[in-house]
């Protein structure tokens, strides 16, 4: 019987040091060279010589400006300032690589079903069929304002149009072009057959489209659609639409609950039971000895901005943390922001955390549980969380870039492929094909793109 495969990807931004508030000091860090292309052409060969199913891309189209109602925090201290476009580095990436993939983070809440379409479809011919989607409404007030919106929607209003923009993107990837339409008839003057390209003609709440689809099938049509949701819209959204769901968890338990809840929840949406995979955020934290990769965690901590890390949990919560008691708790609430960045903390049975607690807790790998040990350590981790678990894989984040990734692989993705967890080469040339195995391109007969039966999030 083949034992379960662990996937990784590479957790990254077009920042200095998103994820972990000051980190860019670090000797070892080189984020800042995320403005030279041959960053992002070294960091995809990295990730790919690791067997990395993707380089998955976070993105945010606002400042972070809860704390203290102002950026001046997100500015000195790189909270994702500056951020850079996550889609226009694919193409260079892609040149230099053959299997790994690319999953830019998009917002349904900004961008139009129409172009987007266009975008991915054509970065998934120029990749080979090797583009991955994250799909996300977009939680900060500034990317409301700074895109034409007096204020941020609401979450159920967020998710509505997310929902309808999906619908509209599938008609366009999966409906539009016939698979023989592209004919290429010299004898006739034909390149299309005009009666296999079909206009969608959608009418809804969000969209009014009824031309069709301006690329023609790309490798894998549509492509690989990443999630994250904690709250109640985002699990059910999650459920109906998301192949692979990109999660928070404190603790072991805690993902196997998850896990539970989205099988439940998918089948009622027609889906079955593996059809979404399940990618906790890990930090790995190796040293030579479970004393030192400890002992390494506390060196890192030194290098922290507390007042940048306040900033960017602000901005995930929407809660200023400047006007808090540092030493009150966390209290279980809800937000129009990242819910799971509250109920990490708020919901913890084994601890109850202050605001002061969190923000430290945050400040290495935005709160990502992390796996501190020896590079066997680090290993049984993972393997517990993904065989005892159910996790399909991990989101990787960084404490350092790109450090983190290389100590990974040169460490313990070896014990990994001996233990016979990891693949030594990849499945396939798609992304959904090295995610779901060989032969597996397009997206599967139970999900929403195919089964059109309508559903209500």
């Amino acid at each position: 019987m083949t034992k379960k495969q662990i996937h990784f990807n590479g957790f990254v931004q077009n920042s200095p040091s998103p994820y972990s508030s000051g980190l860019w000091k670090h000797e070892k860090d080189i984020g800042e060279h995320h403005v030279d292309l041959n960053y992002w052409i070294n960091l995809a060969q990295t990730l790919e010589k690791g067997k990395f199913d993707s380089i998955f891309i976070a993105d945010v189209l606002g400042t972070y400006n809860v704390y203290n109602n102002s950026y001046d925090t997100a500015a000195k201290y790189a909270v994702q300032l500056p951020s850079h476009d996550p889609t226009v580095v694919i193409s260079a990436m892609a040149a230099a690589t053959k299997h790994i993939g690319f999953t830019p983070t998009i917002s349904t809440t900004y961008s139009q079903p129409y172009s987007l379409a266009r975008q991915l479809s054509t970065l998934d011919h120029l990749t080979n069929g090797r583009i991955g989607w994250n799909v996300v409404t977009s939680y900060l007030e500034t990317e409301a304002q700074n895109l034409g919106l007096n204020k941020r929607l609401s979450k159920e209003a967020r998710y509505k149009r997310a929902d309808e923009f999906l619908n509209v993107s599938y008609k366009l990837w999966e409906d539009s072009w016939d698979e023989d339409a592209v004919v290429k008839d010299i004898c006739s003057d034909t390149y299309s057959e005009p009666s296999r390209v079909h206009s969608i003609n959608h009418l809804g709440e969000y969209f009014d489209i009824s031309a069709p689809h301006l690329v023609e099938p790309s490798r894998q049509r549509t492509p690989v659609l990443f999630q994250a949701g904690a709250s109640k819209h985002g699990k059910a959204f999650a459920a109906k639409h998301a192949e692979a769901v990109f999660t928070k968890h404190r603790s072991l338990d805690a993902l196997k609950d998850y896990i539970y809840e989205m099988k439940a929840k998918s089948k009622e949406y027609g889906r079955n039971n593996e059809d979404i995979l399940v990618f906790p955020m890990v930090l790995p934290i190796i040293g030579a000895t479970e004393a030192e990769a400890h002992e390494k965690h506390e060196q890192l901590k030194e290098y922290v901005s507390y007042e940048g890390v306040a900033t960017l949990l602000s901005g995930h919560t929407g809660i200023d943390l400047s006007s808090i008691d540092p030493d009150a708790y966390v209290e279980d609430l809800n937000t129009d922001a990242i819910q799971v960045d509250l109920d990490h903390y708020a919901q913890d049975p084994n601890h109850k955390w202050t605001f002061r607690e969190a923000i430290k807790n945050h400040a290495i790998g935005n709160g990502a549980v992390k796996f501190i040990g020896t590079k066997e350590q680090v290993a049984d981790q993972f393997e517990q969380w993904a065989v005892e678990g159910g996790a399909a894989g991990f989101n990787i984040t960084q404490s350092y870039g790109i450090g983190t990734f290389e100590e990974l692989i040169d460490e313990v993705i070896p014990i990994l492929q001996r233990r016979g967890l990891y693949r030594n080469e990849y499945e396939g040339q798609t992304l959904r094909e090295n995610l779901y195995g060989k032969n597996h391109t397009r997206i599967k007969d139970t999900h929403p793109a195919k089964n059109k039966r309508s559903f209500i999030i």
